[in-house]
């Protein structure tokens, strides 16, 4: 995986909501969802609570994504319930899309589970319509399981073990 000079990362803040309120409201953001409507501004502010609540909860979880001082995107991973998973997500402007920041984002919280929180397995699910966001966690090695409901569609779960290996 190369690396994407002047990326970094860090804990979302109330002052994100502008940005995220943006990136929900554009239509190729929402374009993979069952139905593809752009988020209202109260959405957009319940997530981002949500987003901190999890940091708040558990000292980690999705990062606000920075290109230099700018905000590109969200991602990271969060826990699952109560087991010893983590669901991994990144959600990159589409103006900063297909230069590698997913999937350094993606790569990045790979190592930040396995290492850091100790997590056992990391899933994924992607939306079959979403094949860029297919491609990023496969190529770090998660493997397909299967086809679950989410949201009253199916999504492709990928499960990655710490092992290396792709057991569900």
């Amino acid at each position: 995986m190369t690396a994407v000079p002047g990326l970094s990362w860090r804990a979302p803040r109330a002052s994100d909501l502008p940005f995220l309120t943006g990136l929900f409201a554009l239509p190729e953001m929402v374009a993979h969802r069952p139905e593809p409507v752009p988020d209202p501004p109260a959405v957009s502010a319940a997530r981002l609570e949500r987003e901190i609540g999890h940091w708040q909860a558990h000292g980690f979880g999705r990062w606000a994504v920075l290109e230099g001082e700018t905000l590109v995107g969200f991602g990271g991973v969060t826990r699952v319930g109560t087991g010893a998973g983590l669901n991994i997500s990144y959600h990159i402007h589409p103006r900063c899309q297909g230069r590698g920041i997913a999937s350094a984002t993606a790569a990045r919280a790979v190592a930040f589970g396995f290492e850091t929180v100790k997590a056992q397995q990391i899933r994924g699910l992607v939306r079959p319509a979403n094949p860029g966001s297919l491609r990023v966690l496969e190529k770090l090695g998660f493997r397909r399981q299967g086809l679950v409901p989410l949201g009253g569609a199916p999504s492709i779960l990928l499960t990655l073990e710490r092992d290396g290996s792709a057991q569900v």
